[in-house]
């Protein structure tokens, strides 16, 4: 399991539709699997899970992403599991730290911070 939290701002649709784009486009095998949106006129939340394909461990990972904002702030907390082999140990090859990696560079290019 790999996670990463980055706060920053802007304008919460923007910053969702963004990372949609760019972590589906990241991969031939990035998918959004399901999302959901709840908040009301003051409080907003997204939540966005994206499944990727690893060839070279021969399953796939998971990626949560959760973006709320409140008031002028967006939080991002990103959380990518389910890349890894084996039954007992859970042998990974990287694959969450690199899924998670793709929200990394994508919000530092908008200026978030983690």
């Amino acid at each position: 399991m790999a996670m990463t939290t980055f706060k920053g701002q802007g304008n919460i649709t923007e910053i969702v539709k963004y990372l949609k784009s760019g972590i589906e486009s990241s991969g031939m095998t990035n998918e959004l699997i399901h999302s959901i949106t709840r908040g009301t006129e003051d409080y907003k939340v997204y939540l966005l899970i994206f499944e990727k394909w690893y060839y070279r461990t021969s399953s796939r990972a998971s990626l949560t992403v959760m973006v709320t904002q409140n008031e002028d702030q967006i939080i991002v907390d990103a959380i990518s599991a389910g890349g890894g082999q084996g039954l007992v140990f859970r042998f990974s090859w990287g694959a969450e730290e690199n899924f998670v990696g793709v929200v990394r560079d994508l919000l530092k290019t908008k200026g978030f911070r983690e």
